[in-house]
């Protein structure tokens, strides 16, 4: 796509609207593109059929490349590709480096409060946290309490989601802390925009995110319970059907690694082993995307064909590491949420660096008092649901489904939260439909590895976007889409 030569008619971002009570990262109030988005003056020279062309080029190399998710809702496995635009979202290099500390900070405090709810439970006994939000959440594991992890990390991988709200600040809005997904769908669209669009890349001085498949192999390596230079780390897959088996391959081939499903997998003596064509091979690392329930049918499910039976005992007798480790998901629970700024005081005594959204529990009175009479207002979220499943968008919703919601919550009020609904920021979004540039709600997740030496941030992560005009969600299965997010570089 070239950006050069004199601007044609009509310019790609003529008469883009603002969409009135959010924040649109594109443009200041007057009209004043933001100093970040400047870099992309060139999109002001390119006419709307030649970027509608270069759009379709991207959209087909992910259709060559098979970059694709599946929908289980869709006909069980049915393959989709994951929609993208070619327009960046630009993120400032002094917003990045507030919002990188404040990441650190979190996953430090997440690690820690992991380390004492599976240990001395200290945060519980002194009331920091009412102990019945944490022992009664779905995915606390009380049978793993005492089990230290090798090299004593349990957040290997960390997904935070953030939104930016009217007035531009970040907010967190989830923590995601068990199989995050998403990163294969960073690194594709760099290689897109470093293709489609080098001039406009080039000219805003992006940081790179390609080195992140070495960073998390030298991060997993970094656990193991055996010299890090020999060890052999796998990719254990559920198999082809899941939603992210594109990713699962995506990464083990990056790393270099080998990507298994369970029946790969046998454990003797209390060790793990690969099948392979030579005999069998001892495994030291386990980057695993299958959900706990189904780890190992000896402790959880045992209709589990997914696991390896055994894979827990070797776990617990530090002979393997398991990234991320199970139990993870008593963290990232909603219920929990609220609590994090606490975390950040008891743990590390500083104040919490990154915003969260207003939260209202529904297993206290008053909040659940308020919830029941405000629902039309709310956004109302099960604690224990992803993907935008399990929700209620209270001023989008009917009555029938604000009474449905109203008899969940009186059934089960643990279960439950409610958020005022934020504002979500916009980013200019190429609408196909129409060839024309339009804004849309955004949401960023960030990702986090952490080695035995501590946290390290990619500098970007996977900007979803809600492709429907006036929608809120943008996951992949609803609806949803993505775009680069280009972090720029410090001047100087």
């Amino acid at each position: 796509m070239s950006t050069t030569g004199s601007p044609p008619h009509p310019s790609l971002l003529d008469g883009y609207p603002v969409l009135p009570g959010a924040y649109d990262e594109l443009l200041e109030a007057g009209g004043t593109l933001r100093p970040e988005f400047r870099a992309l003056l060139g999109l002001g020279r390119v006419s709307p059929e030649e970027f509608a062309r270069t759009q379709e080029m991207a959209e087909t190399a992910l259709v060559n490349q098979g970059v694709t998710f599946s929908v289980y809702s869709d006909n069980r496995g049915m393959e989709k590709v994951f929609p993208v635009c070619l327009v960046p979202r630009v993120i400032s290099a002094s917003d990045w480096d507030r919002l990188e500390r404040g990441l650190v900070q979190r996953v430090l405090a997440l690690a820690h409060f992991l380390d004492d709810v599976y240990g001395e439970q200290r945060i519980l006994k002194t009331g920091t946290i009412p102990a019945e939000v944490v022992l009664g959440a779905k995915h606390y594991l009380p049978a793993l309490r005492g089990i230290r992890p090798p090299a004593g990390v349990r957040l290997h991988v960390s997904g935070i989601d953030l939104v930016r709200d009217g007035a531009g600040v970040f907010r967190v809005l989830e923590d995601n802390l068990r199989t995050p997904s998403g990163v294969s769908y960073v690194l594709e669209n760099r290689l897109l925009s470093k293709r489609l669009i080098p001039q406009l890349f080039e000219a805003a001085r992006v940081r790179q995110v390609n080195h992140y498949p070495a960073r998390l192999a030298a991060a997993l390596r970094s656990v193991s319970p055996v010299d890090p230079d020999l060890s052999t780390v796998v990719v254990l897959t559920p198999g082809p059907y899941n939603s992210a088996y594109f990713e699962h391959s995506f990464l083990a081939r990056q790393m270099g690694v080998e990507l298994v499903q369970g029946a790969d997998l046998f454990v003797d003596d209390d060790r793990l082993f690969l099948h392979t064509t030579k005999g069998r091979r001892q495994v030291d690392v386990v980057y695993r995307r299958t959900d706990d329930a189904f780890l190992d049918p000896e402790m959880f499910r045992p209709d589990s064909v997914l696991g390896v039976p055994g894979l827990m005992r070797a776990w617990a007798k530090g002979h393997v590491a398991l990234a991320n480790a199970p139990g993870n998901g008593v963290a990232d629970d909603k219920g929990v949420y609220p609590f994090v700024p606490e975390m950040v005081r008891f743990y590390l005594g500083e104040e919490a660096l990154l915003e969260q959204v207003p939260t209202y529990q529904c297993v206290r009175e008053d909040d659940r008092r308020y919830v029941l009479e405000h629902l039309d207002r709310l956004v109302v979220k099960a604690v224990d649901e992803a993907g935008g499943y399990g929700m209620l968008m209270g001023p989008a919703s009917s009555s029938a489904q604000r009474e449905e919601f109203r008899q969940r919550i009186l059934a089960e009020p643990r279960r439950y939260i409610a958020q005022p609904l934020v504002e979500l920021s916009t980013c200019p979004t190429w609408d196909a439909e129409h060839r024309r540039m339009v804004p849309r709600r955004v949401d960023l997740r960030p990702y986090i590895l952490t080695r035995k030496d501590g946290p390290w941030v990619l500098p970007g992560g996977l900007t979803r976007v809600a492709m429907r005009e006036g929608s809120y969600v943008v996951n992949s299965s609803q609806g949803g889409g993505s775009k680069d997010t280009w972090v720029q570089r410090a001047r100087g």
